[in-house]
């Protein structure tokens, strides 16, 4: 019986479109280039880092985040905000908390994206990021962080991801149920693949509550 649901942000609660769209302002490549060229990391394993690689071989990533914010203080440049929630998010986490079960977010995101999250005032009972607790996905350390943090066993435990290799097979390794949401480049990729035999996929978050309430 599954006691606590958690969601991983990116692509899955955060719809990023706009986020690499400014990237692709910012360096200077057509919105389609710069997507594809991300599509095209995730059909091959690359991580996301590589995008920049190949369209500014050259560039310092934090540095080029840095000299960002100065350019331009009270945008959003490479954050998200609540426009950028997907829109079955609120929906579907309020019916899992009406249904009794704990729903935390716990994913791969820099500092600043928990006061971003926090700032949604969404029905949650906890959010963390990886920056605070020094550990990434996929290394299990993360994973038993999130069980620590919900109180309840890893196999009670439901982890709501749009990766296989980051979210969705470490999950179910440290013994959670995992389920792959089929959005974004990485979700429709990996859905696809065989390995997600080991998930439930889902095509909305509106589908957790009867799957995981019972």
């Amino acid at each position: 019986m599954v006691r606590a649901v958690v969601f991983d942000v990116g692509e899955t609660l955060i719809d990023e479109t706009r986020i690499w769209t400014r990237w692709a302002d910012r360096l200077g490549v057509p919105a389609l280039t710069f997507l594809g060229i991300l599509g095209g990391c995730a059909a091959l394993d690359l991580s996301h880092r590589h995008a920049f690689e190949m369209v500014r071989p050259d560039l310092d990533v934090p540095a080029e985040i840095e000299r960002w914010a100065t350019d331009d203080p009270t945008g959003l440049r490479e954050n998200f905000d609540a426009d950028d929630l997907y829109p079955d998010v609120r929906e579907a986490l309020a019916a899992l908390r009406a249904a009794g079960l704990a729903v935390v977010v716990a994913g791969n995101q820099p500092p600043q994206a928990r006061a971003a999250l926090e700032a949604m005032d969404l029905p949650v009972d906890a959010i963390r990021t990886s920056d605070e607790w020094g550990v990434q996905k996929p290394e299990p350390e993360f994973f038993a962080k999130v069980a620590e943090l919900t109180g309840v066993p890893a196999t009670e435990i439901a982890y709501v991801g749009d990766r296989l290799d980051n979210d969705v097979l470490p999950a179910a390794d440290a013994g959670m149920v995992p389920i792959l949401v089929r959005r974004g480049p990485w979700g429709f990729l990996h859905a696809e693949r065989p390995e997600a035999a080991r998930a439930t996929v889902v095509d909305s978050l509106l589908e957790l509550p009867a799957l995981l309430a019972g």
